[in-house]
Formats: structure tokens, sequence, C-alpha cells
């Protein structure tokens, strides 16, 4: 069984009601009926009735037990949701009048069922920008109070009978903070090995990356990183995490063994934590495009309760993928 097929079975033992913000999108609808009718997920499709509705046909649908549409434009919910707005956001001047106007977009309505308790988590971001999907997560759901910051990861499945064994690996933050400083790349580090734990179900071995391994470089940047480790390790002393190490020194044991001898995390690392967004954007789509990984993400970590981004090129696997990686992160 592969870890995408292991994500899914996990999730149905349990499914979670996930509200997709761009009900209309083909990909959504494929995607959601997958998961639906794999028992992954309850599903809501969120976006105008008439729309969906054809969409639904269109697709072959016809009724689905536990598939719902919700229209801001007419949901009885919407009302509840602007006042909710209103609530949240009058402190930066958010008149009554746009917090309704606010509460009819889907992206807002879908994070507001979240928030408000009618769904467990939400998922979107095939049409929508990152910018846009998070700041609605951000603004509606809001960071968990034991957070220090919301980041991102990608749940990273490698190809079957891959040379180094490993079936996944998480990646961090690909997706969300541009410069972390050592202090934030610390929280990323310590949420990412916890993402690893509830999705993978297996211990983490955290690796902060670096263009150098153990001292072989000299620079404020690298500094950065091994400042960054001596902080995880002090707030996390169970943890397994080794730093600064290249990637090859983290991926590969006999490289992990000449440059870092007697780590028990270097060349055996299965969260990767990049120093920056453009390393961990770049290091993703490398694994990705050439490595032929499948990429689950962006996956938010931080938040109040679970919500998703997609990439705007996803395909409905992803769509089924990341349902089921939102449903896992839902408290049992």
């Amino acid at each position: 069984m592969s870890v995408l097929q292991a994500l899914r079975q996990r999730a149905s033992a349990r499914p979670a009601h996930i509200v997709m913000s761009e009900g209309a999108d083909p990909r959504i609808i494929a995607g959601s009926l997958a998961a639906l009718d794999a028992g992954i997920a309850r599903i809501t499709l969120v976006g105008p009735d008439a729309e969906l509705r054809r969409a639904l046909a269109d697709a072959g649908a016809g009724d689905r037990e536990k598939l719902r549409i919700e229209d801001p434009q007419t949901s009885s919910l919407t009302a509840e949701f602007a006042q909710t707005y209103y609530a949240l956001r009058q402190h930066k001047g958010i008149s009554e009048d746009i917090a309704k106007t606010q509460a009819r977009d889907p992206l807002v309505f879908a994070a507001m069922m979240v928030r408000n308790g009618h769904a467990d988590g939400t998922v979107g971001g095939a049409v929508a920008t990152t910018s846009d999907t998070v700041r609605a997560a951000l603004q509606i759901i809001g960071k968990a109070k034991s957070a220090p910051l919301v980041s991102s990861f990608f749940l990273m499945a490698l190809p079957q009978n891959h040379p180094s064994g490993r079936d996944a690996m998480v990646f961090g933050d690909c997706g969300l903070v541009i410069e972390p400083d050592a202090t934030q790349l610390a929280a990323i580090a310590a949420a990412s090995a916890a993402s690893c734990r509830q999705l993978l179900e297996v211990e983490p071995k955290v690796a902060l990356l670096s263009f150098s391994s153990k001292g072989s470089a000299h620079h404020a940047a690298v500094t950065k990183v091994s400042d960054a480790l001596a902080l995880l390790q002090r707030d996390h002393p169970d943890l397994a995490a080794e730093g600064e190490l290249q990637f090859d020194a983290a991926f590969v044991p006999e490289v992990g063994a000449a440059k870092a001898p007697g780590s028990p995390v270097a060349g055996h690392a299965n969260v990767m934590i990049f120093p920056n967004l453009d390393a961990g954007n770049i290091g993703y789509k490398i694994a990705q495009r050439i490595g032929g990984c499948q990429a689950i993400g962006p996956v938010l970590q931080g938040l109040a309760k679970p919500a998703n981004d997609l990439s705007r090129g996803c395909v409905a696997q992803d769509v089924t993928n990341m349902i089921a990686v939102t449903a896992l992160q839902v408290a049992p």
C-alpha cells in the first residue's frame, strides 16, 4: 500500500466534513466525488447553486449522499457569517455593509463554516492564489493559541521502490514564511515534526538544511540555521534533530556519516526544513518535477482548525489527497 493509499484509508476510518470553497471547478468536483465515494469525507461544495448543479450533472454525479451545496448568495448561513465577520474585523474599520459583502465571498464563507462549527476543515486554492486562500484562513479561522506562527509544509510522496527506501517526507516551509529568523525556523521545524507524526505515523528525524554541513562554511545564513537548531533542541530535547546540514548529508547515509559522523539524523532525515522560502519552493519543485515525487500541499500548520491550499496546477487526484490530509488534521 502506498503512503497516499494509507492516508486515504486512515481518513475513511473517521470521515470529517470538509468544505470546498471553489466547488464549481471541474477538478474540485472530480476530486471531491472521489473522496466522497471512498468514504474519506462528507463534502460541501461552495458556489452558485445553478452552476454547481449543472457541473455535477455534467460529471454524472447525480444525487450523492453526504454531498451538500451552499450558495453564499442565498444560504441561510450568510447572515450569521456576516455578523461574525463584522465582530472579527470591525477593529480594522470594516463596516457592517462590507461584512455582508465579504460573507458572500466563497473563501470567506468556507472558512466561516469551519470557524463556526458547520464543517471540520476547508480546502481551496485550485483557482484562488495562495495569498488569498491563506489570508481568508488567517483572518477567519485564526492561529491556534499554542502555535508561535502559522507555516506550511509539503507532504512529498516518493516514487514507489525508491532507492532510499523512503516512501514519504515532509518539506517545510515551502509555501508561506518568506524569510524566517532563527526563532521562526525552530518553530517551523517543531510544527513540521508534529505534522510528520500526525500524518505519517513515524518518528520525525529533522534536518535543518543549509549550504553548509556542521561548520563547513561560515556565513550569517549558516549561523541562523545553527541558532535555530539550538532553540529547537532547547524547547524539544526529545526530538531527533540535526543542523546545519546540506541536503545530501541529510538524505544519503554514506554522505551523512562522512559529513556528520555519529549523528542519528544525518543520512536518515524524513523532515527537511529549508532556511527560507526561496530554497523551499525551489527544492520541492525540483523533487516533484525531476525526482518524480508527488507533492501534496502546501498544507497549513498552526491554525486553530484545518484549512489548506491547493496548487493552481492541481489535478483531481491532488484534490482527493488534500481532502484526506485535511480530514486527518481534524482533532479527534
